[in-house]
């Protein structure tokens, strides 16, 4: 009789969560959507600047989408296309976003954007 729990091990074992290839799927992605949104948001195009960290994440998924299809057709030495490549490449554009957001934010609504409240005497 097999053992099915061993044959769950080995699959981790080969693809660990915590191994140098999920965090440079992670660091790709994260630097590929601030690299996208930041030009995107320089474009002359307002619907690129406007939804600038959408794009720069769309791209950035979409690149490691690719990625991980080369890797299952054979195009770099790896193992394949791994599930958990593409969740820490979506954990890089997520927390990407994220910062990218919070960035804005701090601009629009920061000490030097002219925005004032005004005080209502009681």
């Amino acid at each position: 009789m097999e053992d099915k729990s061993s044959n769950s091990n080995d699959d981790g074992d080969k693809d660990p969560w915590l191994a140098p290839d999920k965090l440079y799927h992670f660091l790709f992605c994260f630097f590929l959507t601030v690299l996208f949104a930041t030009l995107a948001s320089l474009s002359r195009y307002p619907f690129l600047r406007n939804h600038s960290i959408r794009v720069g994440s769309i791209l950035s998924l979409v690149a490691g989408a690719a990625k991980e299809a080369a890797d299952q057709l054979g195009f770099f030495p790896s193992a394949g296309a791994s599930a958990r490549d593409a969740v820490a490449d979506f954990l890089g554009v997520m927390i990407a976003a994220m910062a990218l957001s919070l960035w804005k934010r701090l601009l629009r609504h920061g000490p030097e954007s002219g925005h004032t409240r005004r005080i209502l005497p009681v």
